[in-house]
């Protein structure tokens, strides 16, 4: 039977996560069950492709519900910038529109991004490899080809694309068997025959992230099953002969699956996975509703990766640098949330909302310099009677100011308001904790202080 108060779903966890996000590897995504990671560093930014478990996904092993990719955005790697839904299997007309919505991988080649996923044509298991391009990383991306890249096999599944230093690109895929073949220039056709990869790693099972870093290729993937942990191999060639290394993380009992992506970004490495931590604080019956995770990666001297414990052990992501309250910040700018959830709004933009009383949003490391005295935001509602409590390094913690929501007519009609803050200079973890929120649906777009 499925969930029938998807809206409440993500409610749920308050009592059982800590608010913060220094002590763990926490779920960096709260506002939606999100899974598949897939990093891209362009311009100074990350961008995290994710596929996306529904709400109302059923109970059971292997239930997947799943009909659109996000895209999440951050220049600190704790505060995350929903983006919201930059592709969908509308996008690919000709495919099944009810499910299937698989682990994506975006390349950006000559001012063009190509999103590389897998959806199936006539379900499970046959599935095809389809392809969408798009002029910017947001999107919007549109079909390439109006037919499959890689047509229809059982296994054909988890793209992954890199593109070497001499331009030639190589995709990657499959479960339980890994295969490649070399695309064209264009990057949404390919030469030659697709190659089963006959050695094959250890453990692989499916999930393959492959790239490149100081003259050592590597295959990350998800090894073992199940559980799953995340394996990889390494190769002084693009097309292997593979060598077994080890894991990144070993299989854990947490897990009955996993997809590894992995960046180089501001002097730091760093390896994307998921876990199940959000649905099991919700109820002890597995759904396929899972949510990404970050942890800092090592190499060591030969190129191997240092082992790392599993997500709840891991130690949490450090924060590159600070936000800056005093520039406009997007209201689903987020690094924790609960009781929170995003929607689009008219202005083909997102928002933030509330689905309960003392729902909050935290900002990490905001700051405040030499002390701010107005916080401004740009809110609407449908009636009056919502606050929202700007309080300062805990959802209780020292109340900076409080700004009334007016009835704006609307929870689609937006008014800029403010309200006095107490001054207060330095860094701080900003909780914006909404409270009146009955019959005011209210909405935040953006904030910022003076």
């Amino acid at each position: 039977m499925k969930h029938t108060r998807p809206l409440a779903l993500l409610a749920g966890y308050a009592a059982l996560l800590a608010a913060s996000c220094l002590h763990a590897s926490e779920p960096i995504i709260q506002t939606n069950f999100t899974a598949d990671p897939a990093p891209l560093v362009h311009d100074g930014v990350v961008y995290l492709y994710t596929s996306h478990d529904e709400d109302d996904s059923p109970p059971g092993m292997g239930k997947f519900l799943m009909r659109d990719w996000k895209c999440y955005s951050s220049t600190d790697m704790v505060n995350w910038t929903d983006h919201g839904t930059v592709a969908s299997l509308a996008t690919f007309p000709w495919a099944d529109q009810k499910n299937d919505a698989w682990a994506p991988q975006v390349v950006a080649r000559n001012g063009k991004f190509y999103l590389y996923a897998p959806i199936s044509v006539q379900g499970w298991p046959k599935n095809v490899i389809a392809v969408a391009v798009a002029d910017n990383p947001l999107g919007p991306f549109k079909d390439a080809l109006g037919r499959p890249l890689i047509d229809k096999a059982e296994g054909y599944i988890d793209p992954t694309v890199f593109v070497d230093d001499d331009g030639q690109a190589y995709l990657y895929f499959g479960n339980p068997h890994l295969w490649y073949v070399k695309l064209n220039d264009d990057m949404v056709s390919y030469a030659g025959d697709i190659a089963m990869e006959p050695t094959k790693p250890e453990n692989y099972q499916e999930g393959p992230w492959f790239y490149k870093r100081a003259g050592h290729y590597y295959m990350a993937y998800a090894s073992t099953c199940c559980p799953e942990g995340i394996g990889y191999a390494m190769s002084d060639k693009p097309t292997g002969p593979w060598t077994y290394k080890g894991h990144i993380m070993p299989p854990d009992a947490r897990a009955t699956g996993n997809h590894p992506g992995i960046i180089d970004y501001k002097g730091g490495s760093y390896v994307f996975g998921f876990n199940f931590k959000l649905n099991f604080a919700i109820t002890k019956q597995h759904h396929e509703r899972r949510s990404v995770c970050v942890a800092k990666l090592d190499y060591l001297a030969d190129g191997s990766i240092r082992e790392l414990p599993w997500w709840e052990e891991a130690s949490a992501v450090a924060q590159l640098g600070t936000l800056d309250p005093y520039r406009r910040v997007e209201g689903e700018t987020i690094c924790w949330s609960e009781g929170i959830k995003t929607a689009p709004t008219a202005q083909n933009g997102l928002c933030a909302y509330p689905t309960r009383d003392r729902a909050f949003i935290k900002v990490q490391g905001a700051d405040l310099a030499g002390g701010a005295t107005r916080f401004q935001a740009s809110v609407a509602a449908a009636a009056a009677g919502a606050q929202i409590e700007i309080h300062l390094d805990q959802p209780d913690g020292p109340l900076a100011g409080i700004c009334t929501i007016p009835d704006t007519g609307s929870s689609s009609n937006w008014k800029t308001v403010s309200c006095p803050l107490r001054s207060t200079a330095g860094v701080h973890d900003i909780f914006l904790v909404f409270d009146g929120i009955a019959s005011a649906s209210p909405r935040l777009d953006w904030w910022q202080v003076e």
